[in-house]
């Protein structure tokens, strides 16, 4: 099997690529920089350009399904150019593949593209399935509804589509982890704004194992990419002190530190949403690290 991956080089990309390789699939790859493309016989580079809608149309050669992570990141503070380069980077990104696929003879089946959970409300309560039908009004919402939107489309060229809404990828080295890890260091971790917020994780591994399970079995519609045990944010955070055995004792950071920081970005850590990974489960995947304790051992130790 032949897989293109767009973002292959970022957290989640990586570890599916690792994940293709070991089960002997074949793998393109797309980049903007000329001089990071590799020509290996399982791991081949090609060149496109989302702002000129430049792409190389030899990547889907013999391409059986592609999965699309591209998208910048929502880690950057959110002026008004930056939310047009988020929302941007994930609908023209696939609206060049749409156009490539539609213009190109292919043999591509299955379309699977990263989503969010950012498109559930923030919820205390509510425990989200895939099935929830209303949007939260905040950018993450706009920007996950559209990126389904966008992913949708490729149904018009007799193509199955996935979706896997991800929720906080954690990793060693990338993402939100050493973010939260930093200041327990040095002792000084603290639950953000009343720390109650619902923190839905999963270990980078199991992500990218979801990603090859839909692929692998054919699997279409959306699905949640998080473990079945979701965490509060003082939980979280504890429990990232535990396992690096450092005290976790400071007061709670208030909202509007938070807000005078990051600006209309502080939802990303303030929000709450509490989902669910039945569906996947249901499916007959079974998650390496269902536990936050054990994911975060893996991680550290």
């Amino acid at each position: 099997m032949k897989i293109l991956i767009t973002g292959a080089t970022g957290l989640v990309g990586s570890e599916i690529v690792n994940q293709c390789h070991q089960l002997g699939y074949s793998v393109n790859y797309l980049s903007r920089d000329k001089n990071n493309l590799k020509n290996q016989p399982n791991y081949q580079g090609f060149h496109w350009d989302i702002s000129k809608k430049e792409i190389d149309s030899a990547c889907v050669k013999d391409v059986n399904a592609i999965i699309h992570l591209a998208g910048a990141p929502i880690s950057e503070r959110w002026t008004k150019s930056y939310k047009q380069t988020i929302l941007d980077s994930r609908i023209e990104s696939a609206k060049l593949l749409y156009q490539l696929l539609e213009d190109t003879p292919n043999q591509v089946e299955h379309f699977i593209s990263a989503s969010a959970i950012g498109i559930y409300p923030s919820s205390l309560m509510n425990f989200y399935t895939e099935d929830y039908e209303h949007t939260s009004s905040s950018f993450l919402g706009e920007v996950v509804e559209a990126w389904e939107h966008a992913a949708n489309q490729f149904e018009a060229l007799n193509i199955s589509v996935s979706k896997i809404r991800t929720g906080l990828v954690l990793d060693k080295n990338e993402g939100a982890l050493p973010a939260i890890a930093k200041p327990v260091m040095f002792g000084l971790g603290a639950p953000l704004g009343t720390g109650k917020q619902w923190q839905s994780w999963i270990h980078v591994k199991d992500l990218a194992s979801i990603y090859m399970y839909v692929l692998n079995n054919e699997l279409e519609g959306v699905y949640n990419g998080v473990a079945p045990t979701p965490e509060s944010n003082k939980d979280l955070t504890e429990w990232v002190a535990k396992v690096l055995e450092k005290p976790f004792f400071m007061p709670k950071v208030p909202k509007f530190i938070l807000k005078l920081f990051l600006g209309e970005m502080h939802i990303i850590v303030i929000e709450s949403q509490r989902v669910s990974s039945q569906k996947i489960e249901d499916e007959g995947f079974n998650f390496e690290f269902y536990k936050l304790p054990a994911a975060l051992i893996d991680i550290y130790k």
